[in-house]
């Protein structure tokens, strides 16, 4: 017998930019009957695929990458499809993907929610290539060891393509916005808007750029540290920590702050 617990599942998460009323990000709003972060606003993404790691995708996206990379940035671009629609891809040719392409291929968006294997098959029968270079790491952080269910989970920025646009799911997504970062937390602090901690620290790291572009220049420059958060206990309240070289605007939270 052993009490050992499973390792974290290792996940991606995308913040999707553009430049519009000042810098906006994409989020989507979980379904409430979700077993984690239900109704929660969160930047698509998800668990990472056993096919995410197939070694066939080196003919199918850009860049140099390590076997585990090139999988995290595989699974990013595969949710980023399955929760907005929006697909992170060029034709072969070098062209963008467009409006038209999102509406041939959005209906298959429940076929690779249901068996990620699809993703591979949609991308090589279109004559598409990921271009997993353009996202830049953001963040990574590895959910508490008391909660049921962890996950090992590494965010990107990206901008967001043009000529798409962007369509929740309407299973684990019912709702998306594109939002100003400093709108979405304002609606946070009026009990409008349901955050995760993680999702509320990087979206107040995000609100420090004015545009897209600084955004990923910002976050190309800076250096990711993982942030795994410990239970502490501080005059006799419990509180969550994380490392202050992270960089937040906090280095701990009360627990009934961390999910508002």
């Amino acid at each position: 017998m052993t009490d050992e617990k499973p390792p974290p599942l290792l996940a991606s998460t995308v913040l999707l930019v553009r430049d519009g009323e000042g810098l906006e990000v994409l989020m989507v709003r979980r379904s409430a009957g979700m077993a984690f972060g239900a109704s929660a606003w969160v930047f698509p993404g998800g668990k990472v695929a056993a096919t995410d790691a197939d070694p066939a995708w080196d003919g199918l996206s850009s860049g140099e990458y390590s076997h585990d990379e090139r999988a995290l940035r595989i699974a990013a671009a595969r949710e980023v499809f399955e929760e907005s629609g929006l697909l992170l891809a060029v034709h072969e040719s070098g062209e963008p993907v467009n409006v038209e392409d999102v509406e041939r291929y959005g209906p298959l968006r429940a076929e690779v929610e249901a068996e990620p294997a699809r993703f591979m098959e949609l991308i090589r029968d279109a004559g598409l290539m990921l271009i997993l270079d353009r996202l830049v790491p953001f963040a990574h952080w590895i959910t508490p060891e008391f909660e049921p269910r962890r996950y090992d989970t590494y965010f990107f920025l990206v901008a967001a393509p043009t000529g798409q646009q962007a369509r929740h799911d309407g299973r684990e997504a019912v709702d998306h916005e594109w939002v100003q970062p400093e709108a979405l937390l304002a609606k946070r602090l009026r009990g409008e808007a349901k955050l995760m901690f993680p999702t509320r620290l990087n979206l107040e790291k995000l609100a420090k750029s004015a545009t897209a572009a600084q955004a990923a220049d910002a976050a190309a420059a800076a250096r990711v540290v993982t942030v795994s958060p410990v239970v502490a206990e501080r005059d006799g309240v419990r509180v969550l920590r994380i490392p202050a070289e992270a960089g937040y605007s906090v280095v701990e939270e009360t627990m009934d702050r961390v999910m508002r």
